[in-house]
């Protein structure tokens, strides 16, 4: 069974940084994405970051140029480094992981594609 533990979240000013941990342990398949996505109060989820078992990255535009997805293998363990960060990056961040069938294709971006949930992380970023 798949767990994914999420932590790192707090409250920064405009501009500020934070590093987002996602901890998985139970999963058993060799093909699969990893993804990042948050939800703010009224708002529906939204990927942010996807990386796929051999580290290929994908970000959304939000987050292009600011957020970094990356990995700890040893750790079992993948981030999300958050600079600059807006007001309109305020929301809960969860991850997700979606089993892929083939080991060349894209990751995902869309929320349904992604499940066995975490708790989630707040962030809060205040103007």
């Amino acid at each position: 069974q798949v767990q994914l533990v999420e932590s790192g979240g707090g409250s920064v000013q405009s501009g500020g940084s934070l590093s987002l941990s996602c901890t998985y342990s139970g999963i058993s398949y060799s093909r699969y994405c990893l993804g990042w996505f948050r939800q703010a109060p009224g708002k529906e989820r939204e990927g942010v970051a996807w990386l796929r078992a051999d580290d290929l990255r994908r970000y959304a535009d939000s987050a292009k140029g600011r957020f970094t997805i990356s990995r700890d293998n040893a750790k079992n363990t993948v981030y999300l480094q958050m600079n600059r960060l807006r007001p309109e990056d305020t929301a809960m961040y969860y991850c997700g992981i979606s089993p892929r069938q083939w080991a060349s294709e894209l990751c995902p971006t869309i929320v349904e594609q992604y499940g066995d949930w975490g708790q989630g992380t707040q962030v809060t970023v205040s103007s």
